[in-house]
């Protein structure tokens, strides 16, 4: 979901952007209409985020998938760290053994089917590793990092799914990156946030539109970024900010979250898998004693209104994906239906 009053905002200049007698989707990129929407997009990311001024955004494309191989493009130097949490930090890790280096598993939950994070205790890390990757959030299996993993080399976090919706210490990161269609704007943008002293010289045969420093040096626009998407990206931004920021942001999809796993935790039919302390305020993940019930809660669901609750095939269930702009009455209503499922399958 987008923001309603972001959304009508951008319906408010479909047509013309203030006075420049066009819409966004047809200005120049080198407009000077154009450059004020990314540098006040960028500018609304330091502040909200509290980022250090050591730090560059990058608007980029090609989602986190892109990122996967980016980053071992321009970080992987001899060796580096990978946490396996779920489908996508198996995925980035798959992407890095393509370019002949190290590539350490410095921890997994696969034989518990991801149902936690690992603790830092059990990490097993290379100290000469050139950086340690882990996903943030997982969509699928719905867990999440209540921490940072200690480690002296710089943590990159895919933070596709999580980014915005509470308070991040960007310094103890050395690269953030995230796809922007969870919480940030339409699909088509890529939001990279690194450490200035990390960008170097990527490996040799690296791809110009891959490098970090091109892309540095020339703003994120060494060709036309994603300029909708960014324009979109500066609206929700603006209404973060007027909700008085990420502070109050996690307040309340900390309290959606808990409306939510109250309920399942007191259900006699549904279950979630999940370790207490590792659960995602972004993705509930939810199943009822058989496939059978699934499926006819998911059907009935959606009759109802609620829609793509199904689970990911790996795991099964359901999953209540409750993002930044689903607003706590989807929440309720969602619990409600629940109750009225149970009361007449259990």
């Amino acid at each position: 979901m987008l923001p309603q009053d972001a959304l009508e905002a951008a319906r408010d200049e479909l047509l013309e952007y203030g006075n420049t007698g066009m819409s966004v989707m047809e200005m120049s990129h080198r407009s000077k209409a154009y450059e004020e929407i990314i540098s006040e997009a960028r500018e609304l990311f330091y502040e909200i985020m509290n980022i250090p001024r050591s730090y560059k955004i990058l608007f980029l494309q090609g989602g986190a998938s892109l990122q996967f191989a980016m980053v071992p493009m321009n970080l992987l130097k001899t060796g580096a760290d990978y946490v396996l949490t779920g489908q996508f930090s198996h995925k980035a890790y798959d992407e890095a053994l393509l370019f002949g280096k190290s590539v350490n598993i410095a921890g997994s939950t696969k034989a518990e089917n991801y149902t936690r994070v690992p603790r830092q205790d059990e990490l097993k890390l290379d100290p000469k590793a050139d950086y340690l990757h882990i996903c943030h959030n997982n969509t699928i299996f719905g867990t999440r990092y209540n921490y940072v993993p200690e480690t002296a080399a710089p943590v990159v976090a895919d933070m596709s799914s999580c980014i915005l919706s509470e308070p991040v210490d960007v310094s103890r990161y050395g690269l953030i990156y995230a796809g922007a269609q969870k919480n940030i704007a339409p699909a088509g943008l890529t939001v990279v946030i690194i450490r200035e002293d990390i960008i170097s010289p990527p490996m040799s045969g690296t791809p110009t539109m891959l490098n970090y420093t091109v892309m540095d040096k020339n703003d994120s626009m060494y060709n036309t970024p994603p300029t909708y998407p960014i324009y979109m990206c500066m609206l929700v931004l603006r209404r973060l900010k007027s909700l008085g920021g990420l502070s109050v942001m996690a307040e309340i999809n900390n309290a959606k979250a808990k409306v939510l796993y109250d309920y399942i935790d007191e259900s006699a039919l549904f279950t979630n898998p999940v370790n207490k302390p590792d659960r995602s305020i972004m993705n509930a993940v939810f199943k009822t004693p058989s496939e059978e019930l699934d499926a006819l809660f998911v059907k009935e669901a959606e009759k109802a209104g609620f829609v793509n609750l199904k689970g990911h095939r790996s795991v099964g269930g359901m999953r209540a994906s409750i993002y930044n702009a689903m607003p706590s009455e989807g929440v309720t209503a969602l619990v409600k239906f629940m109750k009225r499922f149970e009361v007449e399958h259990r």
